[in-house]
Order: structure tokens, then C-alpha cells, then sequence
């Protein structure tokens, strides 16, 4: 179990917290983060990509030539797949891409990616996330102050006013525990944890 300083926006240490080793001190294992963020897009697709069969192609009640004499192969309507303007063959349909992952396998990615940006140097404990006037300007210029260009923030609990102003801020996510996963954590290259949900963060993902 290793202590991590707490950290002020201004980035000054105003305290320290134990983060439990078998979540932030996790073996990488990309395979694992591979597989997690391979579910996690499946799961987000929409899936709602169709084209017409000839059965639903308007028109095509009329044979478009005679049977014979024209030297042109046999058609029974002008909405055949081998027709100009015809109905699609063996085209898309709507479909469902979500699949079940063992919930060991994604807790054990959430771990390996906490433990992974720690190893890195790009994980931070804050003592708290709040906004006095929910203005993202506010919130921006202090992001900035502290180093960070993207992030994923992570609140025990989320602040209304924190979360209106984050909301215009494309390079950062702000998520409560609940909110926690790996596609953004390895996307956003940086977390920014507040001191309150660490302990959250082990009761969930902890070896409990």
C-alpha cells in the first residue's frame, strides 16, 4: 500500500491518502485493456444501419420487358436486386453488437488502467472538486493552472455546479465513481481522483 500526496488546485500537497495496492499497483496486462475497450465500443454502437430488400423497394408491379425476343436475360420486376434502382441483396440489417463481459474482466481492466496512468505519473488526488459559480471558464483556468490538457475527473459524489460547468469542456470528462471506466481513462490520458472517492473506488474494484 503506497501514500499518495493529496493535492490543492494550486497543486500544493495539503495532505496524503493510502491507495490499496491490488487497485493502483495492478500488473498492466493490454490484453486485458484491449479487451475491455473492444466490449465497451460494441456495447456503444447503434446498430441501426438497414438497407431495402426488393420486398420493400417502392414500385415493381410490372415485368419491365417481355420474356423473349429481346436477347436480355428473364426479369420479373424492376426492383430485383439485379436491376438499376432494385432492392438490396444479403444488405444490412438492424442488430444488436452488445455482448456480456465476465464482470471480473472489467473490474480487472478498471485496475490495470488506474495502475497503469499511476506507474505513469498521471494520476493526481485532489481534496475536493466544487464550484462556487459553476462557470466554466472558472473550471478551465484551473485545469490549466494545474498542468492538465485532457482528464477524466472522478467524484465520490457529483457537484451540480462542477458538473454544469465541466460539461463545456471537450478534453475532460467529469464522472462520479459509477462513472468510472477504461475507454476514457486511456483516451483522456490523465485522472484526477478527489481524496473522498478512493475509498469508493477500492470498495468497488478492491479484492473484497
Amino acid at each position: 500500500m503506497a501514500s499518495v500526496d493529496v493535492l490543492s488546485w494550486e497543486k500544493k500537497k495539503v495532505g496524503s491518502v493510502d491507495l490499496d495496492a491490488s487497485v493502483f499497483e495492478a500488473p498492466v496486462k493490454k490484453e486485458i485493456l484491449q479487451t475491455v475497450v473492444r466490449w465497451q465500443l460494441a456495447c456503444r454502437r447503434q446498430g441501426t444501419h438497414k438497407s431495402k430488400t426488393r420486398a420493400e423497394v417502392s414500385g415493381g408491379g410490372k415485368k419491365p420487358f417481355k420474356q423473349k425476343g429481346t436477347g436480355n436475360a428473364r426479369q420479373g420486376s424492376t426492383r430485383s436486386p439485379l436491376m438499376p434502382g432494385g432492392g438490396i441483396a444479403f444488405g444490412p440489417v438492424p442488430r444488436d453488437y452488445s455482448y456480456v463481459l465476465p464482470k471480473k474482466v472489467r473490474r480487472l481492466g478498471l485496475r490495470i488502467a488506474l495502475s497503469f496512468l499511476k506507474k505513469e505519473g498521471r494520476l493526481f488526488i485532489v481534496d475536493g472538486m466544487t464550484s462556487k459559480e459553476g462557470k466554466t471558464k472558472d473550471i478551465a483556468k484551473q485545469l490549466k493552472d494545474f498542468g492538465l490538457q485532457k482528464a477524466v475527473l472522478i467524484d465520490s459524489k457529483l457537484d451540480a455546479k462542477f458538473n454544469r460547468a465541466s460539461k463545456n469542456l471537450p478534453k475532460f470528462r467529469y464522472y462520479g465513481v459509477e462513472g468510472l471506466n477504461v475507454y476514457d481513462l486511456l483516451k483522456y490520458d490523465n485522472v484526477l481522483l478527489t481524496k473522498a472517492s478512493v475509498a469508493t473506488i477500492v470498495e468497488k474494484l478492491g479484492d473484497n
